[in-house]
């Protein structure tokens, strides 16, 4: 049985727009990474809630303008947003350790 070419094809548009997802959230956690340090040090809170709804109606906006599904779009940002800040709060966490250590 011989492979369809033309799926084939679009299978490796879906891996390579896949492997794009991952080094985008790689480079987003990178930054928010940074955030976490910031709000720990400063201690300001783990989450933003006016952030959060801010980048959520700006996000499904962006996606009704792309043709995707504004719901899915808020559904996805939000599962990385809580995992953010679960970072974010192991980082508060971690940073209160090392003060009251001292």
């Amino acid at each position: 049985m011989s492979a369809d070419p033309v799926l084939a094809g679009y299978r490796q548009s879906i891996d390579n727009i896949d492997a794009a997802l991952v080094c985008m959230l790689a480079e987003r956690f990178k930054v928010t990474q940074k955030v976490g340090t910031y709000k720990a040090t400063h201690n300001l809170p783990p989450a933003d809630p006016a952030r959060e709804a801010q980048q959520i109606a700006r996000l499904r906006n962006l996606a009704a303008d792309a043709q995707l599904d504004p719901d899915f779009t808020e559904k996805f940002l939000r599962f990385i947003i809580d995992e953010v800040i679960r970072h974010h709060e192991a980082n508060g966490a971690r940073d209160e350790r090392l003060h009251s250590s001292r």
